[in-house]
């Protein structure tokens, strides 16, 4: 009777773990298809993370083997930015920004130019970008010099960023390959429309080739920011930029590590922040661009 009455038990525990066994699962494959990505975005953040902990740290701390900041010091980025560096800082924008502005004016038409009209020596031309491309920067530095010079140019970074506006060898040959595999009929439809060819390519031709304009940008872009050879050559010490700067900050602050972090971390900050504000056009265009003849 007793048997009878007891109510019976179901097995409900097994059917509790079978959901988080699947996400078991499922996080375990996650992990075993994106394992070298993990890896190596591990590798790449470790620098960063090192570089925000020790800009962090007293003076004693860096000299010793701590990780791990024991009395967080944010004063050291108001430490730093109090001397040169907002100078270097604002040329180091100037530099970057305006180049790459004057790049783009100078090589989409130039690229859009090789890409859609046929004209004699077009192919020429197109070899002329490419030889250019391989010609190192050491060849021309002294007759460009002599002719900066002589413009009274020299000691400001107007030699480095003047010839933007004559395109850039790298940013043309992007983006004409980019171009190049663009259909001809939207240009086609937009000239029965009635728009001439500078409008064509403003408004249908340019639309489609975003990304490679953002990727030839963020190049333009990243290069100027990081160009050391450029300024040292041409710049006096109140126009240099942010990579020469650095090693001169470097230099003055021999042992006080906090402060070379700070300033190395507030000097990378900026591209890393642009870099992912376009990261999703940026690899777009990088993986559209194609090889086509």
């Amino acid at each position: 009777m007793t048997s009878v009455l007891t109510p019976a038990r179901t097995p409900a525990a097994p059917a509790r773990r079978r959901p988080d066994r699947a996400r078991g699962r499922r996080a375990l494959l996650w992990i075993a298809a994106h394992s070298v990505a993990v890896a190596l975005a591990l590798m790449f953040a470790a620098p960063l993370v090192f570089m925000f902990l020790t800009a962090v740290m007293s003076d004693e701390q860096t000299l010793s083997g701590d990780l791990w900041p024991t009395d967080w010091r944010w004063g050291n980025f108001a430490e730093v930015m109090t001397g040169d560096m907002a100078r270097w800082l604002g040329n180091s924008l100037l530099y970057a920004g305006l180049g790459t502005v004057f790049m783009l004016v100078s090589s989409v038409p130039a690229a859009y130019a090789l890409a859609r009209f046929r004209f004699r020596g077009r192919k020429t031309a197109f070899v002329l970008v490419i030889t250019m491309m391989m010609l190192p920067p050491q060849i021309t530095v002294v007759p460009l010099y002599i002719v900066w010079a002589r413009l009274e140019l020299t000691g400001t970074l107007w030699p480095l960023i003047l010839p933007l506006l004559f395109g850039d060898a790298f940013s043309i040959f992007l983006l004409r390959q980019f171009l190049v595999t663009i259909p001809k009929d939207y240009a086609d439809a937009a000239r029965v429309d009635g728009c001439g060819e500078f409008a064509t390519m403003v408004r249908v031709v340019l639309p489609m080739a975003r990304p490679a304009i953002a990727a030839v940008a963020l190049f333009q872009f990243f290069y100027c920011w990081n160009d050391y050879y450029g300024p040292l050559v041409y710049a006096k010490p109140e126009a240099w930029p942010l990579a020469v700067g650095i090693a001169t900050f470097r230099a003055a602050h021999n042992v006080e590590w906090n402060l070379t972090m700070a300033a190395t971390l507030l000097t990378v900050l900026p591209v890393i922040v642009v870099f992912f504000l376009a990261q999703r056009v940026f690899i777009q265009g990088i993986t559209l661009t194609g090889v086509k003849g």
